[in-house]
C-alpha cells in the first residue's frame, strides 16, 4: 500500500516521473524543473497533494499582497520547533506546492504561500492546522477576476474547516468577512493602507462606516473585531497583556502586519512567541525583493508591486533621499495586460526625486506620471534607466515580469563581468 510517509504506488510512481522531469528541465538549462515536475506529478495522480500534506501540521498563507514575505516569516518562525517544508520560490498554485512538499518528505511541519482563488481546494487537500488571511484588494482583473466574487469563495471554503485557525488582518474589511463566522479566529490588526475595495459591506451592500481604526457595516452588526495581536512601531503586543520589542530587517509598515500574522500563526502551532519574532525579524530579502546590488556607479534598491494596493504600499517605502527612482511598468499576462489600475496610483508625492519611467509600458506610465505632475524621462529599458541616473542610491520599484526580467538581466551582467 503505502510508504511510512503515507504515498501510495501510484504516488511513488508520480514523484519518480517528477524528479526525472525536474533532472531533464535542469539537463537542458530551462530552471529548476520544480514545476514541470509537479504538472507531471499530478497527471500522473490527482490526489498527490493530499497524500504529500498527510501527517503534517500545515499553516497556509494566501492573500493579494505580502503572501511570499508573510510565509517566509511562518517558516522562519516555525523553524523554532522543527523542519519546515515552505516554497523557496513563490510557486502558489498546486504543481509549486507538490513540488515543494515532495521536496521534503519528512519535515513534520509546512509553511504553504497559495495563490488567493487555490485556497479553497488545497485546504480541502491540505487539512492545515492554521490559514493566514492577510488582505484582499483588485489585482488582475483579467486573470483573477472580481474581488467580493473571491471574497465569496474564501469565505465557503473556509467554513469547511472549522478546526483550524484561522489567523485573519481583522483591518482588512473583505478578510474579516471571509472569516467572521469561523469558529476558531485569531483576529491581527496588521493594518490596511489600501481600503478604496472595501467602501461597501461584502455581506448587505451598505456603506462601510470608518471612525480612526474601527469601522463597520450601516447595515448590519458587521464590524471590525477586536484584534487579539497588534503592532505599533516598536512592539509587538498579544493576548494576554504580551509586549514584545520588534525589529525587523524588512522596510515598511506593511511587513510589520505580516510579521504579526507570522507569529501569531507560528504561536498558535505552538511556538514560543519571543522566538518566533526573533526568527521573523531576521527574514531579508524575498526572492530578490528589498535586496540591493551595485550596477556600475549606483547602488539599487528593488521593490516589487504587483496591483494598485501593492503599488502604494511600496511607493511610501521610496527613500526621499535618493539619487533616482526607476519606475519599470511591463503588461505581460501574468501582470495582466489592462493597466487602466495605474490611475489608481498616487504616484503625486515626488518633488525632488529624478525619476524614469520604464518597461515595456513606459510610455503608459508616463502618461499617468504627467497627469501627476511628476516630472520625468521616458526610458524603455530598465538597464538603462538606471544608467540614466545620477551616480548613487537608485531605487528600483517594478511589476512582477519587469521585476523578473531585470533580475535576470543583472544576474547574466554580474555573471559576464
Amino acid at each position: 500500500m503505502g510508504t511510512s510517509t503515507g504515498i501510495t504506488t501510484r504516488g511513488r510512481l508520480a514523484l519518480r516521473a517528477a524528479k526525472a522531469a525536474a533532472w531533464a528541465s535542469q539537463k537542458a538549462g530551462r530552471g529548476k524543473g520544480s514545476m514541470i515536475g509537479g504538472l507531471i506529478a499530478l497527471k500522473i495522480d490527482p490526489t498527490l497533494m493530499k497524500q504529500l500534506g498527510r501527517g503534517r501540521r500545515t499553516v497556509l498563507v494566501t492573500g493579494t499582497n505580502g503572501k511570499s514575505t508573510t510565509t517566509r516569516m511562518t517558516a522562519a518562525a516555525l523553524a523554532t520547533l522543527d523542519d519546515v517544508a515552505t516554497q523557496p520560490d513563490g510557486a502558489n498554485m498546486d504543481a509549486g506546492i507538490v513540488a515543494t512538499l515532495a521536496s521534503n518528505l519528512t519535515a513534520p511541519l509546512a509553511a504553504i504561500e497559495v495563490d488567493e482563488l487555490h485556497t479553497p481546494h488545497v485546504s480541502d487537500a491540505l487539512a492545515p492546522q492554521a490559514i493566514v488571511l492577510l488582505n484582499l484588494s483588485r489585482d488582475q482583473l483579467d486573470r483573477v477576476g472580481e474581488i467580493n466574487m473571491i471574497e465569496r469563495k474564501l469565505r465557503a471554503g473556509l467554513q469547511r474547516h472549522p478546526d483550524a485557525v484561522i489567523v485573519a488582518n481583522c483591518d482588512d474589511v473583505l478578510v474579516t468577512s471571509a472569516a467572521y463566522d469561523n469558529p476558531n479566529v485569531v483576529w491581527v490588526a496588521a493594518g490596511a493602507g489600501w481600503a478604496s475595495d472595501s467602501v461597501s459591506c461584502p455581506r448587505t451592500g451598505e456603506p462601510i462606516v470608518r471612525d480612526g481604526d474601527h469601522w463597520y457595516s450601516s447595515g448590519s452588526d458587521f464590524a471590525r473585531p477586536q484584534p487579539d495581536w497588534w503592532v505599533d512601531d516598536e512592539n509587538l503586543y498579544g493576548p494576554d497583556g504580551l509586549v514584545l520589542p520588534m525589529k525587523l530587517t524588512l522596510p515598511g509598515r506593511a511587513n510589520r502586519g505580516n510579521a504579526a500574522q507570522a507569529v501569531a500563526a507560528a504561536v498558535a502551532l505552538g511556538a514560543d512567541p519571543a522566538a518566533a519574532v526573533a526568527a521573523a525579524s531576521t527574514v531579508g530579502e524575498v526572492a530578490g525583493r528589498y535586496s540591493t546590488v551595485q550596477v556600475g556607479p549606483h547602488s539599487v534598491r528593488m521593490l516589487l508591486a504587483k496591483n494598485p494596493a501593492g503599488w502604494q504600499e511600496a511607493l511610501s517605502m521610496i527613500d526621499p533621499t535618493v539619487d533616482g527612482l526607476v519606475i519599470a511598468v511591463n503588461g505581460q499576462v501574468p501582470d495582466g495586460e489592462d493597466l487602466s489600475w495605474l490611475w489608481d496610483v498616487r504616484f503625486e508625492h515626488f518633488d525632488g526625486v529624478q525619476v524614469v519611467a520604464s518597461g515595456e509600458r513606459g510610455t503608459d506610465l508616463a502618461v499617468r506620471l504627467t497627469y501627476a505632475g511628476v516630472e520625468h524621462t521616458l526610458v524603455p529599458d530598465p538597464l538603462r534607466a538606471i544608467a540614466s541616473c545620477p551616480p548613487g542610491r537608485v531605487e528600483v520599484l517594478a511589476n512582477y515580469t519587469a521585476f523578473r526580467d531585470l533580475n535576470t538581466a543583472l544576474a547574466k551582467g554580474s555573471a559576464h563581468a
